[in-house]
């Protein structure tokens, strides 16, 4: 369970037997990759603590600033899987994210009927009118009964139950409602021998018109048209239909695949290009098993010629991409690969730690970047393979 600051400060100190059980600067490498946690902490509202004095992993509550000037309470491990789907600046403060998707408040249903005005006084008492009045004689002098939209709504109700139901006379002519078949006489009245037909809607005997209905008995004059069936949005657990039926490991172009998300992921695929032949334009690998409602997988570059999926990974504008839930996402999608039967390189930035056994740590993209790439994919797949392919 999370425990204040100063109660689990003291108790690393006991079971340290140090006075300053971390040392300053001690997480400084782990705290790199979250350069907005590292501005969202004050040490001020901390005790005096520095946040590398604080494990990632440790169960504490800390007190944290937003940019904006909300302050809030989490433990480091929920700052750091804060950021979900949404791709915004707010996702690490939980005030700015409520305040960027306001929750929609309930419709109020209104009444059916406005309320009368109250002309009596508040304590007149109310008058009974669930009888009609004598015939002849109009209502009282004295003020109706004060009755808000539903009591009058149930009140016009009680008085329709009790009142006869009027005799129905059926209606005749092009006024006849479509199922009510008019007689033989009125059918004569209504047909083109009985009356001339509008102009412009000429019709010989027993021809429907434009309008789809027949002169004799005004019902539609054939099957009605069916409605097109409604498009129905396919679900997160659904898998797409677009995915061609490949083997496992094959390259193909997707059109589900998202456009480059960055200029350096073009500038990186241009200068491997330069480098090393490869086969453009395919941007998807098949699947064996599904990968977010999709049988494929979308890395940043792929060389299918030695079966090497290159990732360029950052933080991002706002320190939200490959951190949290997306560094999660990011192994699996590392796993379905490998299944697959390629291999994944990441080129990690921004302070981002290596996720796989092969994956480069750099600072950005520069011009040792593909020669050290190079290096990689002959650790992977053999000097003499990759050299046949250098250019």
């Amino acid at each position: 369970m999370p425990e204040p600051i100063e109660s689990w400060w003291a108790r690393r100190q006991r079971s340290r037997a140090a006075e300053v059980p971390y040392a300053p600067g001690a997480y400084r490498d782990a705290w790199a990759r979250y350069p907005v946690l590292v501005r969202q902490y004050r040490p001020e509202h901390n005790r005096g603590l520095l946040l590398s004095q604080v494990p990632p992993a440790a169960d504490v509550w800390l007190t944290w600033l937003c940019d904006v000037g909300h302050q809030f309470v989490a433990t480091p491990d929920e700052q750091r899987h804060r950021p979900g789907r949404e791709r915004r600046r707010s996702s690490w403060c939980p005030t700015c994210a409520d305040l960027a998707s306001p929750r929609r408040l309930p419709a109020v249903p209104m009444d059916p009927a406005p309320k009368r005005p109250r002309d009596a006084p508040e304590t007149a008492a109310p008058v009974a009118a669930t009888t009609d009045p004598p015939p002849g004689r109009g209502p009282g002098p004295g003020p109706g009964p004060v009755v808000d939209g539903g009591e009058r709504a149930a009140l016009l109700r009680r008085i329709g139950a009790s009142r006869p139901a009027p005799p129905r006379t059926p209606r005749t002519g092009r006024s006849a409602e479509v199922g009510q078949l008019p007689s033989a006489g009125e059918a004569g009245r209504t047909s083109p021998a009985g009356r001339a037909a509008p102009a412009g809607h000429e019709t010989q005997r027993g021809q429907a018109p434009r309008g789809g209905r027949t002169w004799a008995t005004g019902l539609p004059s054939g099957p009605p048209r069916p409605s097109p069936a409604p498009s129905v949005p396919r679900r997160r657990d659904q898998l797409c239909d677009r995915t061609p039926d490949l083997p496992v490991g094959e390259a193909f172009s997707s059109a589900c695949a998202p456009p480059p998300a960055s200029a350096v992921e073009e500038q990186l695929r241009a200068d491997l290009a330069a480098a090393i032949a490869f086969t453009a334009g395919v941007n998807a690998v098949r699947l064996a098993r599904p990968f977010f409602e999709h049988l494929e997988a979308w890395p940043d570059v792929l060389l299918p010629e030695l079966r090497v999926a290159v990732e360029y990974d950052s933080t991002g504008r706002h320190g939200l991409e490959h951190v949290g839930h997306r560094e999660e996402a990011d192994r699996r999608k590392d796993r379905a690969l490998r299944s697959a039967g390629w291999e994944v390189v990441r080129v990690r930035t921004g302070g981002l730690e290596a996720l796989g056994p092969h994956d480069l740590v750099v600072s950005g993209l520069t011009r040792s970047t593909v020669p050290q790439l190079l290096d990689v994919f002959r650790e992977v797949r053999g000097d003499l393979y990759v050299d046949a392919w250098l250019r």
